[in-house]
């Protein structure tokens, strides 16, 4: 059986971006975990909070990915499903023609049989009544050949058109039972995954639980932190290309603008502006994977309708949204464009500009705006302008 799986992105060095070197590359608070007294495992056997904090992220991580391929596993299955439906409406439309085309065949043999079953020779012509009998009798045989020939000729056709169609059937009911195949291994994958993380968490103390949420705010500091750096360096650059453009023009506006005010007046900024508000307008909703609104998203079914929302058609998976548009330096990211993470790009969040964004983050969480340096900035895949 031919293999219909698509090929998931590998890692590449895109422009201004660096990209991970591991598809599971811990977050940056395995660094903060490591300073705490939890690092080294407890005397009873069990994990330490670092081990349970990396097993956790490492699900999390997994389950996404794995949503992801269960995403473009329902996707293909949705689009072979109805050409499968297409194709068998073929074959019963062809199939009914094809009986009317043997009954007509039939009904010629009893035609032929009533008649004679042979074209009337020279002994007919002595038994006739008279040649005009003889006349009458060729004619009738001749008509009923000529247009037997054509009713054969109209059932081969009819035939051979159904056997292909049946095949073609047979075909995309087999690659559609693989790609269900795919759909439920994917499905499995992302529940037993989030059944092992939610196993690990369950087992914390309140006081583990604590201290996690206490590293998750020094986390969520050195994020920001990183991104008011980003909208920093963003701004100088804007500045410096401003004043290129200024020169270049000969000094006759000192308001001439960056690339960046100019994108935002132009039609990309209208579209982009939409497709904020709209992710904007989602903030507090849950992440459900495979969902795409409206009560709950995961990360590419919010990316894909809030650029639905600015009239945009982006496709459903992450692998397929990289590639729908111009890939730009981070250092150039405009409000709208698409920030990608992981080097198996199976993360995505709708850039709102200073460092900032709105993504479905993962599973147990909510619609959120964040930081792009919220897992530090080397899970940093691309950055894709969509329109």
């Amino acid at each position: 059986m031919a293999s219909h799986r698509k090929s998931r992105p590998s890692a590449t060095r895109v422009a201004g971006i660096r990209t991970p070197a591991l598809a599971t590359a811990a977050l940056t608070s395995v660094a903060l975990l490591s300073q705490t007294a939890n690092a080294a495992p407890h005397e009873d056997g069990k994990p330490s909070l670092e081990e349970v904090e990396k097993k956790v992220d490492a699900l999390y991580r997994q389950a996404e990915s794995a949503t992801e391929k269960y995403n473009a596993a329902k996707e293909r299955t949705g689009k072979q499903r109805k050409q499968v439906d297409t194709l068998l409406d073929d074959v019963a439309e062809r199939t009914d023609r094809l009986n009317k085309a043997r009954e007509e065949l039939g009904s010629f043999a009893a035609a032929q049989y009533r008649t004679g079953a042979a074209a009337p020779d020279t002994s007919t012509f002595l038994l006739a009544d008279s040649p005009q009998d003889y006349f009458d009798q060729t004619q009738l045989m001749n008509r009923l050949t000529s247009r037997q020939k054509g009713a054969v000729d109209d059932y081969a056709t009819q035939q051979s058109a159904t056997m292909a169609k049946r095949q073609e059937a047979a075909r995309s009911l087999e690659t559609l039972t693989e790609t269900q195949d795919d759909l439920r291994t994917a499905k499995s994958t992302v529940q037993t995954k989030l059944a092992s993380a939610r196993e690990l968490l369950s087992q914390l103390t309140a006081q583990e639980k604590a201290r996690l949420a206490e590293i998750e705010k020094k986390q969520q500091a050195e994020a920001a932190r990183k991104a008011a750096e980003l909208a920093k360096q963003q701004a100088q650059a804007a500045q410096q290309r401003g004043s290129s453009s200024t020169s270049s023009s000969g000094g006759s506006s000192s308001s001439s603008g960056s690339a960046s005010d100019s994108a935002s007046g132009s039609s990309y900024g209208t579209k982009a502006a939409k497709a904020i508000a709209f992710a904007r307008a989602q903030i507090g909703k849950p992440y459900v994977w495979g969902a795409t609104g409206p009560g709950s998203y995961d990360c590419s079914g919010l990316s894909q309708a809030a650029w639905k929302a600015a009239g945009v058609s982006l496709p459903r998976t992450t692998y397929d949204q990289v590639n729908a548009g111009t890939t730009v330096p981070l250092a150039d990211a405009l409000p709208g464009d698409l920030v990608f993470f992981y080097d198996d790009v199976s993360h995505v969040g709708v850039y709102i500009g200073n460092g900032m964004m709105i993504h479905a983050p993962k599973p147990g969480a909510y619609v959120r705006e964040e930081s792009i340096y919220y897992g530090g900035e080397s899970i940093i895949h691309s950055v894709v302008r969509p329109a």
